[in-house]
C-alpha cells in the first residue's frame, strides 16, 4: 500500500495534508515537516485503554481513588499540593546533567520504603547504570523496580499489568518510541503518541505517573506544546551546575498552588531540601563592601535575602560596556537611564558590571531598588549600613513602586533582624523615589 505522507508543525505539533508555508494552527512560519502517516493500526493506544469505559454518575464516585500519598519529601508534598495523586500526570523538565534522574530514582526508593511499588523506568541508561546510581545515593530497598527499554510497548505492560505500580517515573519521554507510529524517538509525533499512550494507561489504572522531559536550547520544553496541557502539573528543575544548589519550580498545576518551589542542595548522598533557604544564597558575604545590596526577593510565595553586586569602573572604550548576569540586560539599560536623568549622574565613562550572587535568575520586580543601591554604591565607592535591606519596583519617573508580597518581604526581613529596611512607601513610610533611596543609604540629597 501507497504510503500516504502529513506535515507536522514542529512549533505546536498540528498536522495539516498538504504543506504550506505558514501553520494554519499557531502562524509559525516554515515550520512544516514532512512525515509518514501512522498507520491504523493501534496496538499500544489498544493496549493503554485495557477496558472499555462507561459513564458513570459523579454522585456514585468513591473519593478514595482519589487521595493523594506522601511522596516522603514534606517540601515536595507541599508544591506538589498534598503529595502524589493517583492518577496524576507530573512532567519534569530541566537541562542535561541538572539532577533530575538523581531526584526521581531517591522519590522512587522513598516510595519504596512507603509500602507501595515504585516503578523506575529508564529509556538512556542501562540497569547497570541505574543500580550503580541508587547504590551510590540511596539504600535501595529490595521492592524497588527498574526496567531499561526505548519501547512504549514494554512500558505499557508494565503499568498495567497484575503487578502494576503506584508511582511510575519515565527516564526520558523523548527516547522512547512506538511501533504504531512511523519517526525516530523525540519526533513530534512519536512523543505525542508516546505520551498519550502514557497518560492515557495511568489514568486507567490510577497509577502516579512521571514524566521527565529534554529542553531546547532556549530553555523550553521539548517536543509539542500540547505535552504540557495534557499533563497535571509541569516542575522545572534550575540552577548552574558549578554550584550546589538547584531550585524546583511549579509552572503549573492542578491539584495544588503554582509558582511555588524548593531549594535543593547537592551532595554526594544525593539531593537535600534547604528548609529555610532564607539566607542560603548569601553565603560568606562580606556587609563592608561597596558594590553590594541585600534585597528581599520572593520566588512564588517564598521570601528570601539574594545579594546584588555591581562594580563601577572607569572606561577606556568609544561605547562603555553594560553586562547583567542573573536578570534582564534591557532592565539594567532602563534603570541607567533613570538614575543619569533623575539624579543627574554622569555614566557615559564608566562601564557597569552587575549581577546576583550564587549564580541566581531572577525577573522579582522588587529587585530594581537593589540593582540602584548596588550602582550607587560602587559609584560613590561606600558600602551600604550593615543589614540594610532594600526592595521595591523603579519606574521611569524614578518613584519606586509598590510590588507583589510587600508584607511578607517586610515581616521575613523583620524576623532576620535585618535594618535599616528601605522598601516602598507603605503608610508614609519607605522611599518614595530614588532621591529618597539614595539619601536614606548615602545621606545625599
Amino acid at each position: 500500500m501507497k504510503k500516504k505522507s502529513v506535515y507536522v508543525c514542529s512549533e505546536c505539533g498540528s498536522v495539516s495534508p498538504r504543506w504550506q508555508g505558514q501553520c494554519p494552527h499557531c502562524g509559525m512560519w516554515n515550520c512544516l515537516a514532512e512525515q509518514t502517516a501512522p498507520r491504523k493500526a493501534g496496538t499500544a493506544r489498544q493496549a493503554a485503554a485495557g477496558a472499555i469505559h462507561a459513564p458513570v454518575a459523579l454522585a456514585d464516585f468513591s473519593e478514595e481513588r482519589a487521595v493523594p500519598y506522601s511522596s516522603g519529601l514534606d517540601a515536595l508534598d507541599q508544591v506538589l499540593g498534598k503529595g502524589l495523586m493517583p492518577g496524576g500526570v507530573v512532567l519534569l523538565a530541566g537541562d542535561p546533567g541538572i539532577g533530575k534522574s538523581t531526584l526521581l530514582l531517591q522519590l522512587a526508593a522513598s516510595i519504596s520504603r512507603s509500602g507501595r511499588r515504585a516503578l523506575y523506568l529508564s529509556a538512556e541508561e542501562s540497569l547497570g547504570q541505574v543500580h550503580a546510581r541508587a547504590k551510590r545515593l540511596v539504600a535501595s530497598p529490595p521492592d524497588l523496580l527498574a526496567l531499561s527499554t526505548t519501547r512504549l510497548e514494554d512500558a505499557l505492560a508494565a503499568i498495567g499489568g497484575p503487578d502494576r505500580p503506584d508511582l511510575m517515573i519515565v527516564d526520558s519521554v523523548q527516547t522512547l518510541s512506538s511501533d504504531d507510529v512511523e519517526g525516530l524517538p523525540g519526533s513530534v509525533s512519536q512523543v505525542r503518541a508516546v505520551s498519550t499512550s502514557l497518560i492515557e494507561a495511568a489514568k486507567s489504572n490510577g497509577a502516579t505517573l512521571i514524566l521527565v522531559g529534554h529542553v531546547t536550547k532556549d530553555g523550553q520544553i521539548a517536543g509539542p506544546k500540547l505535552l504540557e496541557h495534557m499533563v497535571d502539573t509541569v516542575l522545572s528543575l534550575e540552577g548552574d551546575r558549578r554550584h550546589l544548589y538547584r531550585i524546583l519550580r511549579v509552572m503549573k498545576n492542578r491539584f495544588g498552588p503554582s509558582h511555588e518551589m524548593v531549594v535543593f542542595e547537592m551532595r554526594g548522598s544525593g539531593m537535600e531540601v534547604v528548609h529555610d533557604p532564607s539566607t542560603f544564597f548569601l553565603q560568606d558575604r562580606n556587609p563592608g563592601l561597596s558594590g553590594t545590596a541585600l534585597v528581599m526577593a520572593i520566588d512564588g510565595q517564598r521570601p528570601f535575602a539574594v545579594e546584588v553586586q555591581a562594580l563601577v569602573s572607569k572606561s577606556f572604550l568609544a561605547i562603555p560596556r553594560r553586562t547583567a548576569l542573573g536578570f534582564d540586560a534591557n532592565r539594567l539599560h532602563l534603570l541607567l537611564a533613570v538614575l543619569e536623568k533623575r539624579l543627574r549622574l554622569n555614566l557615559s565613562q564608566v562601564d557597569i558590571y552587575t549581577k546576583i550572587g550564587g549564580g541566581l535568575k531572577m525577573t522579582d520586580p522588587g529587585l530594581d531598588a537593589g540593582i540602584v543601591a548596588a550602582v550607587l554604591s560602587s559609584f560613590y565607592d561606600r558600602a551600604l549600613p550593615e543589614g540594610a535591606v532594600v526592595w521595591g519596583e523603579v519606574d521611569l519617573n524614578g518613584q519606586i513602586r509598590p510590588v507583589t508580597s510587600h508584607d511578607i518581604r517586610l515581616k521575613q526581613a523583620q524576623r532576620l533582624g535585618y535594618g535599616p529596611i528601605v522598601g516602598p512607601a507603605s503608610g508614609g513610610r519607605g522611599a518614595r523615589t530614588i532621591v529618597d533611596l539614595q539619601t536614606s543609604l548615602f545621606g545625599k540629597g
